[in-house]
């Protein structure tokens, strides 16, 4: 006789319910979400017509440049690859609970190191754009890992370090490509160099399934989703995926059982920014961008991919469609300032759209806090004595 027969189907669509529940909170968490969601949908057609726009004009201008053609849905898939390599990167980050939040310049220093290798080297065939990604990976992997070191041997706070670090990123690209015996393109004698670097060769760009106009697909994106699906893996089904859990939930028991704590964390830290420069490398070597290393490169993906692992509430399965939203909103907003709408109103609706999903498991957890911390109502029950009879 099966499981399933010695259960009444009522248990049955109880544990189905409870499986679904998205976490702590349950039902009372998406019910909020939802409602958060709609009303973020009100304040951002709101904003559009305070400002004399329309709404249907604005949402059909997102749509036409995102998902109504195959055009659209190339931009689309271009944007949310690398948006979901930094987030898969920051998932892996806060497992520990390291704090990193210098994704951007980790990105722009992924895309130098690969602009340099890609610029410097003559390696025939594909073998080139291997040695980009690769050197844009260990590239970013290096500038988070600085911040480690400066924790463990300064104790330097990780979340300050990174941020700091991104505005020393973006000074260090623009010196690279401002300085003609680096990295800045050249030119002619009569002509002026502007600050980049020459573009990638053709050999160090990722290849690209399909022509237009039908629907190309980068091979950047198959990447994208590989580092999401690996990282899964990794953190629920390795012995370093358990280590990195012990850290983030206690590490004094961690530490108890034997665990480098210091080391996980540092190494969290690092694949983290290996994977934001992974991101920078796919900027290079992508159609998206210009295949040139600019001072812009990163366009703020760092900060975009950072807010995609906090809708996605650091799951990394679950960054896989929310990049895909934000890649929806990029590619729709570029496409709708060219209307003449401007562009900070694209980034006010992911702002009220990341607020609509991050804040309700957080007011549910506070409510639940204040209701167990809430004395007891209750009377208390009298406790009668009762006699005891004395031996004879």
């Amino acid at each position: 006789m099966s499981a399933a027969s010695l259960t009444g189907p009522d248990e049955l669509a109880r544990r189905f319910l409870a499986r679904l529940g998205p976490g702590r909170g349950g039902w009372t968490t998406t019910a909020l979400t939802v409602l958060l969601v709609l009303a973020a949908a009100g304040v951002s057609a709101l904003l559009l017509v305070l400002t004399g726009l329309s709404p249907s004009a604005a949402l059909d201008a997102i749509w036409k440049g995102s998902l109504a053609n195959a055009g659209g849905w190339t931009t689309t898939l271009l944007n949310a690859a690398p948006l979901l390599l930094v987030a898969v990167g920051m998932c892996i980050c806060t497992t520990t609970g390291t704090v990193n939040i210098g994704q951007e310049g980790q990105v722009l220093i992924g895309g130098l190191a690969g602009a340099w290798v890609g610029l410097r080297l003559a390696l025939p065939g594909p073998m080139l754009v291997v040695v980009v990604m690769i050197a844009a990976a260990v590239g970013g992997g290096i500038w988070a890992g600085l911040s480690a070191l400066m924790h463990r041997y300064r104790g330097v706070n990780i979340a300050v370090s990174t941020l700091l670090m991104s505005f020393v990123a973006v000074q260090l690209v623009s010196f690279t490509v401002g300085t003609p015996w680096l990295l800045q393109e050249t030119v002619s004698a009569s002509d002026m160099a502007d600050a980049q670097s020459n573009p990638l060769p053709a050999n160090a760009q990722l290849a690209t399934f399909g022509q237009y106009p039908s629907l190309q697909l980068n091979a950047g994106l198959f990447l994208a989703l590989i580092a999401a699906v690996g990282v899964f893996i990794l953190l629920t089904r390795s012995r370093w995926g358990f280590q990195a859990r012990m850290v983030g939930l206690n590490p004094l028991t961690a530490k108890h059982a034997g665990v480098r704590v210091g080391a996980v964390s540092g190494l969290t830290l690092a694949v983290s920014g290996a994977l934001a420069g992974l991101a920078g490398g796919l900027l290079m070597a992508s159609p998206i961008g210009t295949n040139r290393l600019t001072g812009g490169l990163s366009d703020n993906v760092g900060w975009d991919g950072l807010l995609v692992a906090l809708v996605a509430r650091n799951r990394p399965l679950a960054t896989i469609p929310v990049a895909f939203v934000f890649g929806v909103l990029r590619a729709g907003g570029n496409f709708l300032s060219t209307t003449g709408v401007p562009y900070y109103l694209v980034d006010i609706v992911k702002a009220l759209l990341v607020l609509a999903f991050v804040a309700p498991p957080v007011l549910v957890d506070l409510v639940r806090r204040r209701r167990g911390a809430a004395p007891s109502t209750a009377r208390p029950v009298p406790v009668v004595p009762t006699k005891v009879k004395a031996a004879s």
